[in-house]
Order: C-alpha cells, then sequence, then structure tokens
C-alpha cells in the first residue's frame, strides 16, 4: 500500500506541475499529427513530413494500408 501511496503522490505532483505550466501561458499539451489510422483534420500550424506524405499520398489515390 506504501508504493501504491507514494507512486499516486508522484503522479498527482507531475500532473500539478504539467498543469501549472499551462495555466502560466506555456502551449498546450496536444498529441502530434503524424499519422494514425484516423482521417481527422490535423490541427498543428505546419505539418510534418509524414502527415504530408500521407495527405499526397490520398490526394494521388494511393492507399497507406498494408
Amino acid at each position: 500500500m506504501t508504493y501504491f501511496l507514494i507512486t499516486f503522490v508522484v503522479m498527482l505532483v507531475v500532473i500539478t506541475i504539467m498543469a501549472v505550466g499551462v495555466i502560466f501561458g506555456r502551449r498546450a499539451i496536444k498529441g502530434s499529427c503524424g499519422g494514425g489510422m484516423s482521417k481527422a483534420d490535423c490541427v498543428c500550424i505546419e505539418k510534418c513530413d509524414k502527415r504530408k506524405k500521407m495527405d499526397a499520398d490520398a490526394a494521388a489515390g494511393v492507399s497507406n494500408h498494408s
């Protein structure tokens, strides 16, 4: 039970530090645009190389699935 409590407190501190960073104007925590299986629109300002290639392949009608 001691390990659980120590782990819980450490994780709580880490989450609190991340939240404070976001509150004080740092960039929001977000995922990458690099290729998942969904075709959702990318929210990044500049698309990464993998996403650019995936978009170009989709426009050319090439399937990315193996």
